[in-house]
């Protein structure tokens, strides 16, 4: 397995900075191993809710997790203000970086990893192809 490093800058978004890296270097299924930086506001999807929440930061970004497959991402990102107040949930597009991005994706191309819908839990979930 091979992986990317790199860093974003001031006013990029996030969430569409991640997809675009990968479609650059033609990681098709990958996973984030992490990410130091922050945001100057954070646009979220909470647990179990339907409404995005957009709030103003700057925000530290804690921690960032996901995958990345060709049928889309599935990003969790924990993050903290000025008071070491914390508030996570699922990334959205309108969070852009505040001052950088520290970023290392592993590439799991080799698995060739799909998001399939599952009528258990209503959502498209990682597949993983069973290999040989």
């Amino acid at each position: 397995m091979s992986h990317i490093v790199f860093r974003l800058q001031p006013n990029i978004d996030l969430r569409s900075a991640l997809q675009a890296e990968c479609l650059r270097v033609g990681i098709s299924s990958g996973a984030i191993v992490t990410c130091v930086g922050s945001l100057q506001r954070a646009t979220l999807r909470l647990a179990g809710a339907d409404v995005i929440e957009t709030r103003e930061g700057p925000f530290e970004i804690c921690s960032l997790v996901g995958t990345l497959t060709p049928d889309g991402v599935h990003f969790h990102i924990s993050l903290a203000d000025a008071h070491g107040e914390m508030w996570g949930g699922h990334l959205c597009e309108g969070s852009p970086i505040h001052t950088t991005a520290e970023i290392v994706i592993l590439d799991l191309s080799e698995y060739s990893l799909r998001r399939l819908f599952d009528p258990n839990t209503g959502y498209p979930e990682l597949h993983v192809p069973q290999k040989g």
